[in-house]
């Protein structure tokens, strides 16, 4: 008997790729009449970054700008997905009801997002993946391998055609 898809987590970095991903977890959303919860990581500060923040901005200002930071990540996830929604779904108006949340979550992307699966009991998380060279990837690894190396959750990686560019994202 095949699993049960019932909670998607639709993982974006809000790149230029995000629609492209976008697509593939609302079409497995329709075929499994399945949930989307889409999450995307703010990363933290490096230390070193850290301290050259305190040093010119005051605490207060920092929390301000923090908040103000997720605000700002949160409303453009939305509307990116809005804006896909009216465009690919408008004659489709359950696909709408298919959006359970959006999750904007400091920390290291690969780690909010093995948080966020368990959370939210996750049937297959949904990823993006670019063309990476063997340096890069070697000394900095990616957040694609690693979220597959470190789940037993089925992972759809979807890739980004190189030089995908959609308009109005």
């Amino acid at each position: 008997m095949l699993p049960k898809i019932k909670t998607i987590l639709y993982t974006s970095g809000m790149g230029a790729g995000s629609p492209h991903v976008f697509r593939y977890a609302m079409e497995m959303a329709k075929q499994h009449d399945a949930q989307i919860v889409a999450v995307s990581a703010l990363e933290t500060l490096s230390t070193f970054a850290q301290s050259l923040v305190d040093v010119h901005i005051r605490s207060d200002q920092q929390e301000c700008l923090h908040s103000e930071a997720h605000t700002h990540a949160k409303q453009k996830l939305e509307q990116r997905i809005t804006q896909l929604f009216e465009k690919e779904f408008a004659n489709d108006p359950q696909s709408k009801d298919r959006l359970r949340e959006i999750r904007i979550e400091d920390g290291s992307p690969a780690q909010v997002i093995l948080r966020i699966a368990e959370e939210i009991d996750a049937d297959l998380i949904i990823m993006g993946s670019h063309r990476h060279t063997v340096i890069g990837d070697a000394m900095l690894g990616t957040t694609t391998h690693k979220v597959l190396h470190s789940t037993a959750k089925p992972v759809l990686v979807v890739r980004i055609p190189e030089g995908f560019h959609e308009e109005g994202f």
